[in-house]
């Protein structure tokens, strides 16, 4: 389990076959889970200054690969005890986002992020969204065009990837747990819902 709230920005040593390699100020465990660029982990192996991780053809295959070069973000799992704050993020990359627009508002900057329709759903307006591992609140959601809106502040943009994404960078998405969970649970088998009808139903107990 994971906060959305980066531990480090880290450096790609190596990215060969399935074994990426890390170089970063934070020192794991084998057996460590740790979230780069939002995707949970296990480390394999230690060196001197960095360590490395496995990608299954899974993960690779729901990834967007072409951020694991150069910097990426890191943060290690939860402890018990730990302080709780961004948002639950469970690490599991739900879908490849494409970034469509960015628009600057002089102290903020909005990205308007695009996603395949079938998860567009698991979106909502001021509810939670992680891209490449960063937590961040959705400002408005386009239902019509797949796509979402962030209002990303001059710090978060200076410390993270943002400051490199461009139109048509793709990013890492996890949709929000218990909006996936609550969809589930009150959609009939075969069925699109929309969250009008998931309010109905919840008021109706």
């Amino acid at each position: 389990m994971f906060t959305g709230l980066i531990r480090e920005m880290a450096k790609v040593e190596s990215f060969v076959g399935s074994l990426l390699t890390i170089k970063a100020s934070y020192k794991p465990k084998i057996g460590d889970s740790i979230a780069i660029n939002g995707a949970c982990l296990t480390v394999v192996k230690l060196n001197n200054n960095s360590f490395s991780v496995e990608l299954s053809p899974e993960s690779k295959s729901v990834l967007a690969l072409e951020n694991y070069k150069n910097g990426v973000h890191i943060e290690p799992a939860m402890m018990m005890g730990d302080r709780f704050e961004g948002h639950i993020v469970q690490g599991h990359v739900d879908c490849i986002g494409k970034i469509v627009a960015v628009k600057n508002n002089g102290n903020s900057a909005d990205f308007f992020i695009e996603l395949p329709s079938e998860y567009i759903k698991f979106v909502i307006q001021k509810g939670s969204v992680t891209v490449d591992g960063v937590s961040l609140t959705v400002n408005e959601v386009i239902q019509n065009k797949n796509q979402f809106r962030l209002t990303i502040i001059p710090h978060t943009i200076n410390n993270t990837l943002f400051k490199t994404y461009k139109i048509n960078s793709k990013v890492n998405i996890e949709t929000d747990m218990f909006a996936r969970y609550v969809y589930n649970i009150f959609a009939p088998k075969g069925k699109n819902m929309s969250w009008e009808d998931v309010d109905k139903i919840m008021a109706s107990y």
